[in-house]
């Protein structure tokens, strides 16, 4: 009898269903997420859940966290180093076309003509001043559309901000924006090569950081030598799994922490 009227009930949900219009009225009740978003989620998610299943296979449930955290570690690691090489080549690539922009008004252009040769400067600075050579184009404001363009290129913003102080300062007060511009191209090159000779000498302390950082394994790798089982120990019961996880989290913690004292080190 139970069964009958829970097969009935089941039946009665499913001709209640809604049509497409209702799916469609309740399926704005959770819109989709940004493609751009969904890609970045899958990106990090990969290593983690990779990290996750070898850690898993090699010792246990413990190990499929702190092969998830050393993996979300490790590509962070990269997508930072990754981040300051872009931002490097946008910034060299940008004072170049400030400096050809500069050159160009000093012979004479107008501002929007000088906009428009972004097409001889990098694929970096095209992206950063493209909405700004439009909006010359179309009579609209060139600062708003600069810092629309720094916008999109998280590594410029910075360097895009300059210029559009400039640029607005010779819309406000009249100063010629050739040498304002020229003057923004020179601290952009310092600061590019004052970065890079920052990171130059800051490369024996990250080397030092990166050791101790994985002193630890060869700690475990010498124990597992003089037969004290390390390994062992970590793979099996209750306290070698959770001293597992913390451990890795200290080090992860400890790599954070040495990474965040030397990035401060370099301008931005």
């Amino acid at each position: 009898m139970v069964t009958a009227a829970a097969c009935a009930a089941l039946a009665a949900a499913l001709v209640c269903l809604p049509g497409p219009a209702g799916a469609s009225r309740l399926a704005t009740l959770w819109p989709p997420a940004h493609p751009e978003r969904r890609t970045r989620r899958s990106v990090v998610a990969g290593p983690a859940v990779l990290g996750g299943l070898l850690g898993f296979a090699a010792a246990g449930l413990g190990g499929a966290l702190a092969g998830a955290l050393a993996a979300m570690v490790l590509r962070k690691r990269r997508s930072r180093h990754r981040a300051e090489r872009h931002a490097a080549a946008a910034a060299e690539q940008l004072a170049a076309a400030v400096a050809r922009i500069s050159d160009e008004l000093r012979a004479g252009s107008h501002p929007a003509g000088a906009l428009a040769g972004i097409d001889a400067d990098g694929p970096l600075a095209r992206a950063v001043l493209a909405p700004a050579a439009v909006a010359a184009r179309l009579g609209d404001g060139i600062v708003p559309a600069l810092r629309r363009g720094g916008a999109a290129q998280p590594g410029a913003t910075v360097d895009v901000e300059r210029i559009a102080t400039v640029w607005a300062l010779a819309e406000r007060h009249g100063i010629p924006l050739a040498d304002l511009l020229a003057r923004a191209q020179d601290d952009i090159r310092w600061r590019v090569r004052f970065g890079a000779t920052v990171r130059a000498q800051l490369a024996g302390p990250r080397a030092t950081a990166t050791v101790l950082t994985t002193l630890p394994l060869f700690g475990i790798a010498l124990g597992q030598l003089i037969g004290a089982d390390p390994i062992g120990v970590l793979r099996n019961g209750l306290a070698g799994q959770v001293l597992l996880v913390l451990g890795l989290a200290f080090v992860a913690a400890g790599h954070a922490w040495s990474e965040r004292i030397l990035g401060a080190a370099v301008p931005r």
